[in-house]
């Protein structure tokens, strides 16, 4: 049994051993539709693909670390899954990642636009409030799009944009739109975006938690993860050091696709928009 595996393993006897189930999660104002078949939508962003089959999506957004990418990669392409990465400007322009970017983009990831400099587009307060102005989202998105091409991907092949800290207004997703793009965030329900959180944050959430949080989720949804984008991050950086999500990365896969589920990238889950 491999690492990964192992601690899944770990992860599932503590769920077995379990006597309380965990509330489910208040899903705000995102409103899902009754015909499974459609997409779930959030201030005008998609949050979640279509409930009628057991397909998921599992996506990583980076903005200044990497220290989990040949870790993932390396997951990905035992199991012959394709995912998708977001990252910044500043990201793709960091000469230490170009072999990593290069190696999602032949490995046949998708790889789309996370914003040029990772700014903050919307206040924390809700609802949030717009913080930038139309032209500075535009030069943001249009600058990231440029190192985006730059790697031979051209613009019609990263339509699908996610939002620097998965956070945004209903007139940030009328924007991209506009440009004829897509604003994705993730589904929520899971605790798998926090692996980014630092050693000293007080919400701080171990990896056993993040997977658990995955797996019960999986059993309490009445459509399971049908059409769930499953989000984390590429990195965390030195200021994570008691565990890293993505060395569970292999052993959550196996165990989702032992439950009958199979991955395909958010462009491919989102095919038609």
């Amino acid at each position: 049994m491999t690492g990964a595996a192992l601690r899944v393993a770990i992860v599932l006897a503590g769920l077995a051993a379990a006597t309380t189930a965990t509330a489910a999660p208040d899903f705000g104002e995102i409103t899902m539709q009754e015909n499974k078949s459609s997409i779930t939508m959030e201030r005008g962003a998609v949050v979640r693909g279509p409930r009628d089959r057991r397909v998921l999506a599992v996506q990583f957004t980076g903005g200044q670390y990497a220290d989990g990418g040949t870790t993932i990669l390396e997951e990905l392409k035992k199991r012959g899954i394709k995912a998708s990465f977001y990252f910044t400007g500043d990201f793709l322009r960091t000469p230490e990642f170009k072999p990593l970017i290069e190696r999602i983009r032949d490995e046949g990831h998708y790889l789309g636009p996370h914003g040029d400099k990772h700014l903050l587009y919307a206040s924390w307060e809700q609802p949030p409030k717009l913080l930038i102005t139309r032209e500075e989202f535009d030069s943001d998105l249009t600058a990231n799009m440029q190192e985006i091409e730059r790697f031979g991907i051209p613009k019609d092949k990263a339509r699908f944009f996610n939002p620097a800290y998965q956070h945004y207004t209903r007139e940030i997703a009328d924007w991209t739109r506009a440009r004829g793009m897509v604003l994705v965030n993730y589904s929520t329900g899971t605790l798998s975006h926090a692996d980014y959180m630092l050693d000293d944050d007080p919400r701080y959430r171990s990896s056993e938690e993040m997977v658990r949080s995955v797996l019960e989720y999986e059993k309490q949804d009445p459509d399971g993860l049908n059409g769930f984008i499953l989000h984390m991050h590429i990195g965390a950086g030195p200021g994570r050091t008691r565990d890293h999500l993505y060395n569970y990365l292999g052993g959550l896969l196996d165990e989702l696709r032992r439950r009958g589920y199979s991955f395909v990238r958010v462009d491919e889950l989102l095919k038609g928009l």
